[in-house]
């Protein structure tokens, strides 16, 4: 996705030469600015306005937060106030009615909780513990208007591009994976300007989800500094109190709704995850609503026997699903594998066909299954036992 903002400017050839960018005081040759516990500033205990402390030049994103400059891209790919203002977000969870009851639901009612012009944030990351079983029920729905992210985005984005649900991506790439490369509906999507994609770097989206946990309106960091994605949507950079610095202001990312996929949960929505948690714990708590599939519910005690486990407190579920297999074709840790060959196979429809292989796709795997059990009979019996066989064996 790094080739995004290329492709959008060959439609653009009247556009001129980028504007010059102001200095980020890098050694030469350095892509990034010196770590600031290396910088001398920082040894010598310079904090502005110090004798001898170093001026810093007043930065070029120091006015509110715009449009994206025409060489960068589509214009609306900008950052929400929305997405950032603590305040209004913790007035939200205010208002939200609080209950240490059960949480169980159906996946119907769950994003039934869903609407339209809401902000989604997926869990899991690319085909790990994608809670597929939510974005298919969510799709049924017919939602429009959505804005969308996740760290690393998988084909769900495709889905909801194709299927006109989105107005807008977050995330710092998209795609299945570097086998299958970059996604081909994104650069559809994204040339022909029907969905604008913002791109943050890895770590930027989690540090916009981490300062939302928080509830904090940004967090200062040094990635994406000195790469073309530090102007994404209007972000800013701050001077450092201390050292004078150039830091990035990352902004937070409040979303309207989490997806999240879990290993187990009890009836009171306290989650648990086996192996890599990837930025749940932080999207769960960022989140106004917190909707949860579950390969398993178990007991309130087998919870309490791992407690270091519980990566998610039942206070802020607000609807709990049981849904075995349901990141499936994703894998979930060491109950189930990926299946590289169903991704194969529906790339090279891609390329043979476009956005209608996607149609086709959705047709098939979402709008035609009734129900969770039909849409698994699709990929029958013996496909989920091999997979749960490859994903046991990780573990064994």
């Amino acid at each position: 996705m790094r080739h995004l903002e290329r492709l959008q400017c060959r439609r653009r050839p009247q556009a001129g030469p980028p504007a010059p960018r102001a200095s980020l005081h890098r050694h030469h040759h350095q892509r990034h600015g010196p770590a600031l516990l290396h910088h001398a500033a920082v040894r010598r205990g310079q904090a502005r306005g110090h004798p001898g402390a170093r001026p810093s030049a007043r930065s070029p994103h120091g006015g509110a937060a715009g449009s994206l400059p025409e060489r960068l891209g589509d214009h609306r790919v900008t950052i929400s106030p929305r997405e950032y203002d603590f305040q209004a977000a913790r007035a939200r969870l205010e208002r939200k009615t609080k209950t240490s009851g059960e949480k169980l639901t159906t996946l119907e009612d769950a994003v039934a909780r869903i609407k339209d012009g809401d902000h989604l944030a997926f869990g899991g990351c690319l085909f790990s513990r994608t809670p597929l079983a939510l974005i298919r029920a969510l799709l049924r729905r017919r939602p429009r208007g959505l804005g969308i992210s996740r760290n690393l985005m998988c084909y769900e984005g495709e889905w909801c591009m194709v299927a006109g649900a989105v107005d807008k991506v977050v995330t710092s790439w998209m795609g299945i994976g570097l086998p299958w490369g970059l996604s081909k509906i994104v650069r559809e999507y994204v040339e022909s300007g029907r969905v604008p994609v913002e791109e943050w770097s890895h770590l930027g989206i989690g540090l916009r989800y981490r300062a939302a946990a928080m509830g904090v309106p940004f967090l200062p960091a040094l990635t994406m500094l000195g790469s073309s994605l530090v102007d994404v949507g209007g972000s800013k950079i701050i001077d450092c109190p201390y050292t004078g610095e150039k830091l990035l202001a990352v902004p937070a990312l409040f979303p309207d709704v989490a997806l999240l996929h879990v290993h187990r949960a009890d009836r009171f929505g306290n989650c648990q995850i086996d192996g890599y948690a990837h930025m749940d714990a932080d999207i769960s708590r960022a989140a106004a609503t917190v909707l949860v599939t579950a390969e398993e519910i178990v007991s309130e005690e087998e919870i309490r026997r791992t407690p270091d486990r519980t990566i998610i407190p039942g206070f802020i579920v607000d609807a709990l699903v049981h849904v075995p297999h349901g990141a499936y074709p994703h894998e979930c840790y060491g109950l189930y594998d990926a299946e590289p060959g169903h991704f194969g196979a529906y790339v090279e429809s891609i390329n043979a066909r476009g956005s209608a292989a996607v149609q086709e796709y959705l047709d098939r795997y979402v709008y035609g299954p009734a129900t969770h059990a039909e849409y698994l009979a699709l990929f029958g019996t013996s496909a989920l036992a091999e997979a749960e066989r490859r994903g046991k064996e990780l573990v064994s």
